[in-house]
């Protein structure tokens, strides 16, 4: 099966996750009953898979309206484990520079960042199996092919990636404005994961508890916040600037 492509149908899609085939997102549609449904709904919660109950038109608007109430989505990547990230960082003598991504849904903006994760030589990047953009067509395009350079990987929950991360030696920045301290005040030499947050919400609280600092971008005119992506390429141009 291509990546990238649609399943559609039940039972279709059932086999396809048992038979190992790496699912992005399951669309449902809303107040769906059945046996069959029941047993999707089982499967996407054993194998963690991320889905959204969506009304019967979104899903006509997909591509196909023999959908039977369920469409999924093929991931064009294959996602990587974080911890043997870290590993393989540590073997190779690499200084990780980590991006995290804590709820940024837009496929677009993800894509935007991504591509810029790859020019600044980012080593992985990290989001959260729910509530994270899909790795869609969109995405790729945005990413001008970039997708496919950079490891992505998909974790539980944000803040257990934090934990992991600072108990692997690499610290944690959030950006946010939730500070006094200005990212050019920050030392992104060392092994450093950068956390950008969510383009309506920013960094999640109980992310930004547990992080060892925190950082924001000086601000001059009167809008108060940027594009994450724009921000993220900001704080990645400086982890490069002061590791140059």
């Amino acid at each position: 099966m291509e990546k990238g492509q649609q399943i559609f149908g039940i039972r279709a899609i059932i086999e396809a996750i048992q038979s190992g085939t790496e699912i992005d997102k399951v669309f449902i549609q809303k107040d769906s009953h059945g046996e069959l449904m029941r047993e999707l709904l089982k499967v996407l919660k054993e194998h963690n898979i991320n889905y959204a109950q969506v009304p019967v038109e979104k899903l006509n608007r997909l591509g196909n309206r023999n959908h039977q109430g369920a469409i999924a989505t093929v991931s064009p990547i294959s996602f990587q484990d974080l911890d043997e990230l870290i590993v393989s960082l540590s073997e190779a003598g690499k200084t990780p520079l980590f991006l995290v991504l804590d709820g940024v849904s837009d496929a677009r903006n993800f894509g935007a960042i991504i591509r810029t994760a790859e020019c600044t030589g980012v080593h992985g990047i990290i989001i959260s199996k729910q509530g994270s953009a899909p790795v869609n067509g969109d995405t790729v395009k945005t990413s001008a092919g970039a997708v496919f350079n950079v490891p992505i990987c998909k974790v539980d929950h944000i803040k257990d990636a934090v934990f992991h991360l600072q108990a692997s030696g690499i610290k944690t920045v959030a950006a946010t404005e939730k500070t006094h301290t200005d990212l050019y005040e920050v030392d992104l030499k060392e092994p450093v994961a950068i956390i950008m947050g969510s383009e309506d919400k920013g960094v999640n609280p109980s992310v930004l508890k547990v992080v060892d600092e925190k950082a924001k971008l000086p601000m001059f005119g009167t809008i108060s916040s940027l594009n994450v992506s724009v921000a993220c390429g900001a704080f990645l141009y400086e982890a490069i600037r002061q590791r140059s």
